[in-house]
């Protein structure tokens, strides 16, 4: 495996864990993935985004769900962007954040073990 892929990629192009070990490289790349989604707030981002009408959702649609502060709110959804878990589209002054279904279908995959 290339130690040089991103999350994205690495989560990507895996073979599914019962099937062949990982590579210490592409583990610690998933577990970037495996990480952002390891905090009970970014999990219920993911869940509120993905469920939300559209499949997409802006910050001001799910700041009312936590009892958090925007910014808090903002850095969450960072992480999980980054982790490259959600795309953002910035409109005017407000991001909307839509799933990547692909990446958890690949996520799925890879620890489920079924062939990507």
């Amino acid at each position: 495996m290339n130690p040089d892929l991103t999350p994205v990629q690495a989560v990507a192009c895996c073979s599914p864990l019962a099937r062949e070990p990982l590579s210490e490289e592409v583990a610690e790349q998933v577990s970037v993935v495996l990480k952002a989604l390891g905090d009970p707030v970014r999990l219920r981002l993911m869940s509120l985004v993905a469920s939300h009408e559209g499949g997409e959702a802006c910050v001001c649609d799910l700041n009312n769900a936590f009892d958090l502060s925007q910014p808090t709110i903002s850095h969450h959804l960072k992480v999980l962007h980054e982790a490259g878990l959600l795309e953002r589209e910035k409109r005017g002054v407000w991001a909307y954040y839509r799933a990547r279904t692909d990446m958890l279908e690949n996520l799925a995959a890879v620890i489920g073990g079924t062939p990507t």
